[in-house]
């Protein structure tokens, strides 16, 4: 039997690219918090809070994805002071246009905190086969490249493998106290650019 031919020599590459645009989601997350001689009083409290919010909650293109109810005793050295009780809403905003005067009457609310926004996008895939392409682009140049400082030629592709995704939306904080009168328009809280990235790992043939 004649013996089998050796396998061609190979180059293995990395690529990576990414794709921005321009965000056309927000989330927050804003919590209320309250407290009193007991729990009955806390909860009571916090009520009135949140039900000063519920006009802002109930603002068009907002969705309220989640409410947690948060209720401890809080306690002075080792004998309770009190308790304390919370809520925390995580806010999804499919409309960016409401953003700074949902933003507005929520920090008119007196949250304790409100965190955001956090630009997402609502369909990240045209960005991601945007960046799948410019991985792919990345990681051929790099083959040519070694297969040329071999005195070869790049081959055929023989295997590609897609690597974790790097990259997340940029974000931004915000914690507030409100006054009488707020006015976030001059915080620069309009829409970022969101940034989706991939990265993949190559095996090409090399050719003599």
């Amino acid at each position: 039997m004649a013996p089998a031919a050796a396998e061609a020599p190979e180059i293995v590459t990395e690529g990576t690219g990414w794709d921005e645009q321009v965000a056309d989601r927000a989330e927050l997350d804003v919590t209320f918090s309250a407290t009193g001689r007991d729990r009955a009083s806390a909860v009571r409290d916090l009520g009135k809070r949140v039900a000063a919010a519920e006009p802002a909650l109930s603002t068009p293109g907002l969705t309220v994805r989640s409410r947690r109810l948060w209720v401890h005793t809080e306690w002075r050295g080792n004998r309770p002071s009190g308790c304390r009780a919370s809520e925390d809403l995580a806010l999804l905003v499919t409309d960016v246009a409401v953003l700074e005067e949902l933003l507005n009457a929520l920090v008119s609310a007196e949250p304790a905190a409100l965190n955001g926004p956090r630009w997402t996008l609502a369909d990240p895939s045209a960005a991601l086969r945007s960046a799948q392409r410019r991985a792919v682009s990345d990681a051929r140049e790099r083959a040519e490249g070694y297969a040329a400082a071999l005195g070869g030629r790049l081959g055929p592709l023989r295997r590609l493998s897609e690597a974790a995704e790097h990259g997340a939306p940029i974000a931004y904080r915000m914690a507030a106290r409100a006054e009488d009168a707020v006015d976030v328009h001059d915080l620069g809280l309009e829409p970022e650019p969101v940034r989706v990235t991939a990265r993949c790992s190559t095996a090409w043939t090399l050719l003599p």
